[in-house]
């Protein structure tokens, strides 16, 4: 079975997915970020530099990444402008990456660059997947670990490393009359926490940023939270993968998630329409003290027009309640694997890791990926990064704190994150309880695993 007509059986089935969600509510909001994604593609093809010479391949990039569009627009265009060759930069809407990417993929002027998130992922796309092994930008990776493989051929590589925790905002915390050296541990969180919330009006603060549901905002918690338990449990039973997750710590999710709900800026029954521009705009407005992000979220809080310097922000490690705390870092990874798909002309092939190559080896690119995207890459060229959060995951590190795996990458699906995610939405306002979110996570884990096993 070739290609093409792989993911036209696989796009039939996400548009039958699609339809059954639709009874749900929610298949009117992947097609509206599906129509989202293809304004931006005329918009991003109308924007690019026309090539200044009779270039013989060219670029289309899926960029997973919002809050990058604009630096990743702006590099594209200079490469066009010093090699001539067109590249063409498509944003995807915040958490329709895979359907957007069906989508393109499925048209004859297919994206030549896209990603996945890891091996999970790669199940679903490896047959697209071009053998990196040999390439230029394979030899310029500091490790082969940032590799992504199916047996020998390597299908994928990492092209940024970052962090995510708790967004502090210090200087507020110490009008609380706190530092960052009185919170070591869950229960030092929830002690500032509380103490910030029995304070609010008097302080003119909360403790949290909104924690959002809505599908700009809800993989905070579906996923990057959700790592956390799946990570202590990994590291108790000595394994990085499982079909049947036990669900171990999911008290300890609990927690955590109780703590940032009920004292945040706003009720928990509203959390289902708050969206992630509604707690980066808490935050940058100073209404409140922890916004749970990632390194990635840097340019957009420091730099000309914002509010913060480096000396007012830092990033807490997300504690639960597990493990050694003391010495526990920032959850630190990667999810970002670049793919170029095989099935574009050799000449796109070949321009595609051309500029690959450019983006990670030459000035303007590590410049751009470290300045303007806040980006650790893995490779040997790399600039060094001025994001403040990068350089706290470091100090961590060096420090002697075991930064926190990204094990999400092993959840088994999509689907498993959004009923995951509609359980904690429900959860949040009352409607549902604990014990659905429970079976959400355990038996749609292994319910989903199933199918992948079957497939």
């Amino acid at each position: 079975m070739n290609a093409k007509k792989t993911l036209s059986m696989t796009l039939a089935a996400a548009m039958a997915a699609g339809l059954l969600a639709g009874c749900g509510g929610s298949s009117s909001t992947a097609a509206s970020s599906t129509s989202t994604s293809t304004e931006s593609k005329a918009e991003s093809t109308a924007a690019s530099t026309e090539a200044t010479t009779d270039a013989a391949g060219k670029v289309y990039y899926l960029n997973f990444k919002p809050e990058q569009d604009e630096a990743w627009q702006n590099l594209a265009k200079k490469y066009t402008e010093e090699t001539g060759v067109p590249v063409t930069v498509v944003t995807a809407a915040s958490g329709q990456y895979e359907t957007t990417l069906m989508s393109e993929m499925a048209k004859s002027d297919a994206p030549t660059l896209f990603q996945v998130n890891g091996p999970v992922g790669l199940a679903n796309w490896k047959d697209y997947c071009y053998d990196l092994s040999g390439t230029k930008i394979a030899g310029d990776l500091t490790s082969d670990s940032y590799a992504l493989k199916d047996g020998d051929q390597m299908l994928g590589i990492g092209y940024v490393i970052e962090s995510y925790g708790l967004i502090t905002n210090k200087s507020l915390l110490e009008k609380a009359g706190y530092s960052v050296d009185d919170i070591k541990s869950f229960d030092d969180l929830k002690k500032v926490a509380e103490d910030i919330t029995a304070r609010k009006d008097e302080l003119g603060f909360s403790a949290f940023t909104s924690a959002g549901m809505d599908g700009s905002s809800d993989w905070r918690y579906k996923t990057h939270l959700a790592n956390l338990p799946i990570y202590f449990e990994y590291q108790e039973d000595g394994i990085d993968n499982t079909d049947a997750i036990k669900g171990t710590y999911l008290d300890n999710y609990k927690n955590i998630f109780d703590l940032y709900i009920n004292n945040s800026t706003c009720d928990p029954t509203e959390l289902a329409g708050k969206t992630g521009d509604d707690s980066r705009n808490e935050f940058l407005n100073e209404e409140a003290v922890f916004f749970q992000n990632g390194s990635w979220e840097y340019t957009n809080l420091v730099g000309d027009g914002k509010p913060f310097t480096d000396d007012d922000l830092t990033m807490l490690p997300i504690y639960i309640g597990v493990g050694d705390e003391a010495n526990q870092g920032l959850c630190t990874g990667t999810e970002n694997y670049w793919c170029v798909n095989k099935e574009a002309s050799e000449d796109d092939i070949n321009a595609t890791l051309d500029f690959m190559y450019w983006c990670v080896s030459s000035d303007e690119g590590t410049k751009a990926m470290a300045n303007d995207m806040g980006f650790v890459i893995p490779f040997k060229n790399a600039a060094e990064s001025p994001n403040v959060f990068v350089k706290a995951d470091k100090e961590m590190t060096a420090a002697g704190k075991t930064p926190v795996a990204w094990n999400f990458s092993t959840m088994p699906s999509e689907n498993w994150k959004n009923g995951v995610g509609s359980a904690l939405t429900a959860y949040a306002a009352g409607t549902g309880s604990w014990d659905d979110v429970v079976t959400a996570f355990v038996d749609g884990w292994a319910s989903e695993a199933a199918l992948n096993a079957a497939a």
